[in-house]
């Protein structure tokens, strides 16, 4: 039986096929959010399962997760982004005890008890500075891309204090940094320090180990480092991290069915 996953997330559309017998992924597909969810949830679908050599059709059961999941008209049901984020977790890494997820637009930390299970967990979804968001607005102003950064990070003799807890405001922050002759190496610096104190101070002091970064966010080169650095801790990147959570839906449509 094929089974497929759908992470209608705030910056991009995941889409996973699934061997639901075996658990293994088949094909996969990801692209920009756009204005027309439905339309690029279906499209994906269709790539996902075309990666996969399969037709549309062979796939039995859909769930879809994320912000836009209720307009994936595809899915059979929904299903919230930390059940799947927990469930995929549990397949590529069974042993995590803490999950940090940081994607476009919030960041989340996952408790999970020794079967996987959600314990508890704490989101940030007001705020843009503890986002890939941020980082997106740091690249666009220092003219660089986003695989840029970490390389430019690890060049830093003195990374700049990033005091400002707003985005808009940490925005006009590096803009005063810039003029004043900071380098720009300093300034991605103390930006990923900046996003990994603000996600340790969602984590608290209470950090189980062993540690997973998921999320678009884990695959900027540098964000790990900062990450473990902040919260004291070793901090393992997801494999495809960006593809937890529609893996997570694609394994519990399997299990449903």
């Amino acid at each position: 039986m094929i089974t497929a996953g759908i992470d209608s997330g705030s910056r991009t559309v995941k889409a996973v096929v699934l061997d639901g017998d075996t658990l293994q992924v088949m094909g996969t597909a990801i692209d920009d959010q756009g204005v027309r969810q439905a339309e690029l949830a279906h499209a994906l679908l269709e790539r996902a399962a075309g990666s996969a050599g399969l037709p549309r059709e062979e796939i039995r059961a859909v769930i879809a997760t994320g912000y836009g999941r209720d307009i994936v008209e595809i899915a059979a049901t929904t299903v919230t982004e930390i059940t799947c984020h927990a469930r995929g977790v549990r397949h590529v890494s069974p042993g995590a005890r803490t999950v940090i997820d940081i994607g476009g637009q919030d960041s989340k930390v996952l408790r999970l008890n020794a079967d996987g299970r959600v314990r508890d967990f704490a989101t940030n979804d007001r705020c843009a500075a503890g986002t890939g968001r941020f980082l997106e607005i740091v690249a666009s102003r220092l003219e660089v891309g986003l695989a840029q950064l970490g390389e430019m990070a690890g060049k830093s003799a003195r990374p700049a204090p990033i005091s400002s807890m707003c985005a808009v405001f940490a925005e006009t922050e590096i803009i005063g940094l810039l003029a004043s002759g900071t380098a720009r190496e300093d300034i991605v610096a103390g930006v990923q320090a900046a996003i990994a104190t603000r996600v340790a101070a969602l984590a608290g002091r209470q950090i189980e180990e062993p540690v997973l970064f998921t999320g678009g966010v884990a695959l900027v080169p540098g964000m790990a480092a900062a990450l473990a650095a902040a919260l004291n801790h070793p901090v393992r990147v997801a494999p495809q991290p960006q593809l937890t959570g529609a893996l997570g839906a694609a394994l519990l449509a399997a299990e449903r069915r």
